[in-house]
């Protein structure tokens, strides 16, 4: 891994990577007197099987829409089981959310002063009363009950029929009115996890009724309108106390867990505050950011390239080179469940993130001017300088990504976006000072 022609390699194709993530969804580029060639990323991407759109994910500050923060009303919920009320209720809205077709939406928790708060963000959406009713009802939770092949007709039959359940299911008569209880647990004889359920007195009645019905047949258990598990019943349940084994992991038993808790443990929410933001403002201060990231990036190549010369080009290459991996993690993450949101706080974190990723340029020069001064050979005092500057750019980068951890734990909102885009600027700019850099020296001195 020492052999910078092999970094160079491995630079060279994050940058090719890097460039066309950055590059915009389409374009046509004329050149007299060449050819017009014409670009489209998403035709690419499909012959790679890649069909969700590649793209920066906007907060509410950029993209514009509703933001609502709701109190869950805790007086009639055991203090034990608040928390995980709460985490039923976000689960609750974030599927609604999902269904109402809402792109990008943010739906976090919060504690302050004791009061437990949901807040909702929805790019794009601006109609406050609609979203009231999307988020303000209860969750439902129902047990559906196969009863065999039927025709399409059979959905239209049944009123509110759950969107992704086949056709040849009956509603039952148990609801989670009738659940008082679900937890993770784990199979006694596999150790596999899965889903413990527990009914009231009244429950475990009909449940046992409803499990005599479907032997060797499926009950689907249905949450606000959405099928999230259709187990198949081997033979009758009685006892009041159920399980659900399907090949769970321990985060999938206890995501599943949660949302039957949802309707287990039903918590009032009240509007707390509710406001609509235009995108007017958001366009405006993006712009007025970028702007600012533009121009800081300029004064510090000049400053480099003054004060270092051939090094501060170097170093003025390796910036770019950062600037471009970020934003293409950005935009990778647009392609998993953990996109990252870009807001003005976090496009100030990304530019305070730059002038970092300088900081260990400077240590690194430093130290090695040092060198040449005490006598050492380029090669030498190369190698002593990267060396001995990396335990202060180790130090002072790890002393930066706890602050971030701590600012991403505890804060809300645009902090935590501060912290993660800090926390990945940080984090890409000792790759870029400690690879990158080191590999463009080692070459040109070579």
């Amino acid at each position: 891994m020492k052999n910078p022609r092999f970094l160079l390699w491995i630079i060279i194709l994050l940058t090719v990577i890097s460039v066309f993530v950055n590059l915009p969804s389409s374009f046509n580029l004329s050149i007299k007197p060449f050819k017009p060639v014409s670009f489209d990323k998403a035709a690419i991407l499909s012959k790679i099987k890649i069909t969700k759109k590649l793209d920066f994910r906007k907060g509410l500050d950029l993209e514009g829409g509703t933001s609502i923060t709701l109190k869950a009303e805790m007086k009639n919920i055991p203090s034990t089981q608040r928390k995980d009320a709460l985490e039923s209720a976000k689960s609750i809205i974030e599927r609604r959310v999902n269904l109402f077709g809402v792109a990008e939406s943010i739906v976090q928790t919060s504690t302050v002063n004791g009061e437990y708060r949901i807040i909702v963000e929805l790019p794009g959406v601006t109609d406050l009363n609609e979203v009231r009713k999307l988020i303000g009802t209860t969750a439902e939770l129902t047990f559906w009950e196969e009863v065999g092949t039927q025709s399409g007709k059979f959905k239209e039959n049944q009123p509110n029929y759950p969107l992704n359940l086949p056709s040849g299911y009956n509603r039952t008569n148990l609801t989670g009115n009738d659940l008082k209880q679900s937890a993770v647990g784990f199979n006694q004889n596999t150790g596999n996890p899965q889903v413990l359920l527990t009914f009231t007195s009244d429950g475990s009645q009909k449940f046992g009724e409803i499990t005599k019905r479907v032997v060797g047949k499926r009950l689907a258990i249905v949450l606000d309108n959405m099928v999230i598990e259709a187990p198949s019943v081997n033979e009758p349940i009685l006892g009041g106390n159920a399980e659900i084994s399907g090949g769970f992991t321990v985060e999938t038993a206890k995501a599943l867990a949660t949302e039957l808790n949802a309707g287990a443990l039903p918590v009032p929410l009240t509007t707390l505050q509710s406001h609509v933001i235009g995108p007017t403002l958001g366009l405006s201060s993006l712009q007025k950011s970028l702007f600012a990231g533009a121009l800081g990036f300029v004064v510090i190549v000049i400053f480099m390239i003054i004060l270092y010369g051939s090094l501060g080009v170097i170093a003025s290459v390796a910036l770019a080179l950062y600037t471009l991996f970020v934003l293409a993690i950005f935009k990778l993450s647009s392609l998993t469940p953990y996109s990252i949101t870009l807001t003005l706080s976090g496009i100030a974190g990304f530019i305070l993130s730059i002038g970092m990723a300088v900081d260990a340029n400077i240590l690194i020069f430093e130290r090695i001017k040092e060198e040449l001064r005490a006598g050492k050979n380029k090669r030498v005092a190369l190698e002593m300088g990267f060396s001995r500057a990396w335990t202060s750019i180790r130090d002072s980068n790890i002393s930066t990504l706890i602050t971030s951890a701590v600012l991403y734990k505890f804060g809300i909102g645009t902090v935590k976006g501060f912290a993660l885009v800090l926390a990945i600027g940080v984090l890409v700019s000792m790759f870029s000072a400690i690879v990158v850099t080191r590999t463009f020296l080692k070459l040109v001195y070579k």
